[in-house]
């Protein structure tokens, strides 16, 4: 009889630690909710037309917002609207913020391209893939003035989160949601072969 108060107590600790441990462990799972807003700024280099939204409130994305980005990035030629992709968005956010220009307006020099868009692009460019993820909304083409686009490349291949394209004589990089890959149109042999160095992937002259 006498121990039975002694083993009660050793009984009510363990279960309090267990309670204790568990409750720990889940809230180191489960991170916080964050109520930041989330803002671009961007300037459609074909339309001359500015944005200034608030894409994302925490980790809702906001749904006005959404619908007012995809008229934005509509297919400057023949005007066809269609859903972006709203990890993207996410991507350029990461992107001001990476190269330290939090915030700052970033120029679209292609957003959504319809199949006919895509079509006429290659007949009369180069460098435009048969099946452009442009087609499916899932890629932009941006730049970002004054910073270096090899500097804006290489915060793009740090995020690991897509595909990235150099374009160095028109100045401008693609980002899409896609596998991660990497290429650079228009770069010669020894600029591709350098920019490869710098990585564990190739550098390939493809497009997205």
């Amino acid at each position: 009889m006498k121990q039975g108060k002694p083993l009660s107590i050793i009984l009510f600790l363990a279960i309090t630690f267990v309670s204790f441990t568990s409750a720990a462990q889940h809230a180191c799972a489960t991170p916080a909710s964050s109520s930041e807003d989330r803002r671009l700024r961007l300037y459609h280099t074909h339309t001359g037309e500015h944005i200034d939204i608030v894409f994302r409130h925490g980790d809702k994305y906001v749904p006005d917002a959404a619908a007012k980005l995809d008229r934005f990035l509509r297919d400057h030629r023949t005007g066809d609207v269609q859903q972006y992709d709203p990890r993207l968005y996410d991507i350029l956010w990461d992107l001001t913020n990476s190269v330290g220009r939090p915030g700052a307006e970033i120029e679209i020099v292609c957003g959504y391209r319809s199949p006919w868009s895509n079509e006429f692009l290659r007949a009369h460019t180069a460098g435009v893939a048969k099946h452009s993820l442009h087609v499916q909304a899932k890629a932009i083409d941006i730049r970002l003035p004054g910073t270096d686009t090899l500097k804006l490349r290489a915060a793009a291949l740090a995020l690991h989160r897509g595909g990235v394209g150099y374009y160095p004589r028109s100045g401008f990089i693609h980002v899409d949601t896609g596998r991660v890959t990497q290429w650079c149109f228009g770069c010669n042999e020894a600029t591709a072969k350098e920019l490869s160095s710098k990585r564990t992937d190739s550098i390939t002259q493809s497009s997205r």
